[in-house]
């Protein structure tokens, strides 16, 4: 209900032959395709599981050969990801809303985006049975060129282990702790603060990573950078384990991705220091996300940090060190 409020409408009017409106100011020799990119794709869990993956589904049998026209197009949307809409579409796109005043002509049009599910590309539906395996090619091809840049640290050897850092709610408050234990472990530690990145190096950071680290948020729609083997610890915050589940322990193993989920006692929860330790809050989440979705964002989502016990997050990290150098 609050995505389609955000998404403008599209009217389809019928018109005759002889009709004046036909008179194209521009004639297309290729299809077009409209989609929004309105919504929540402020959001980079929606940016790619709305957006980028939907318009890859629908739009990559065309090899190209496909205009983009997009409603509630933004200038920093196209910027962000433009390396990744260059490689589907080998036009510049058109804006729906500004050019209105032109005609533009198509012998056909796809109206709207195909959706395979969360993070998904279901091959059985594709028509030439791509798989999300081919969607990490058109990302390498997009991004592989820019990488060379941040080709410059060395592991000296051992297994690389991202951490995805939160500076606003669900932060680890024991960062520094994780970092220390990973490293006793065996792990070169790599810490990343997603908001100062580019996404070149976001994509290099985790495309040559054996593990990534991090709790539940839309970071870790970055999976998608990861190569097929890698290892997902996802750190997963009272009262969210069905969004970790949905948004990213299920959709990671269909990518190939190796996954390991560790659920936070309460008294890992920031929230543990706010409630008594009877309260629903703690005791019974199930009974507080049922009250609506604004009370779990407020208090589950927004409303507390994490600082993990290093006995508990030490099992699952080696677990997965010894995945790794198996």
């Amino acid at each position: 209900m609050y995505l389609k409020e955000k998404i403008d409408d599209l009217q389809l009017k019928m018109v005759g032959s002889s009709d004046p409106k036909l008179q194209c100011d521009v004639l297309h020799d290729v299809p077009a395709l409209f989609f929004s990119a309105g919504g929540y794709t402020g959001n980079v869990f929606h940016a790619f599981n709305n957006g980028i993956l939907p318009i890859y589904i629908t739009s990559q049998h065309l090899n190209g050969s496909v205009i983009f026209v997009v409603l509630q197009y933004s200038e920093w949307w196209y910027t962000r990801y433009h390396e990744i809409l260059s490689k589907l579409s080998n036009y510049p796109p058109i804006i729906f809303s500004k050019d209105e005043l032109r005609t533009h002509c198509f012998h056909e049009a796809i109206l709207g985006l195909r959706f395979h599910g969360t993070l998904a590309i279901d091959s059985t539906q594709m028509d030439d049975n791509k798989t999300i395996g081919d969607f990490h090619q058109l990302l390498d091809n997009a991004y592989r060129h820019r990488v060379i840049r941040y080709m410059h640290t060395t592991t000296n050897g051992k297994p690389k282990l991202v951490i995805i850092s939160r500076n606003a709610s669900r932060a680890i408050e024991n960062e520094a702790e994780l970092v220390q234990l990973s490293e006793k472990i065996g792990f070169h530690v790599e810490v990343i603060i997603l908001e100062s990145m580019e996404l070149g190096a976001i994509y290099y950071a985790l495309n040559s990573c054996n593990v990534i680290v991090g709790v539940h948020g839309a970071g870790l729609t970055h999976i998608l950078f990861m190569r097929t083997g890698s290892i997902l610890v996802q750190i997963v915050p009272l009262g969210l384990d069905q969004l970790a589940k949905t948004c990213f322990g299920e959709p990671a193993k269909k990518m190939g991705i190796k996954y390991e989920e560790y659920k936070i006692l309460p008294k890992e929860s920031s929230l543990y220091k706010k409630y008594k330790a009877y309260d629903p809050i703690l005791r019974d989440p199930d009974s507080v996300i049922s009250k609506g979705w604004k009370v779990t964002k407020a208090i589950y989502l927004q409303g507390q940090n994490v600082s993990l016990d290093l006995h508990r997050i030490r099992v699952p990290l080696v677990k997965a060190f010894q995945h790794v150098v198996s």
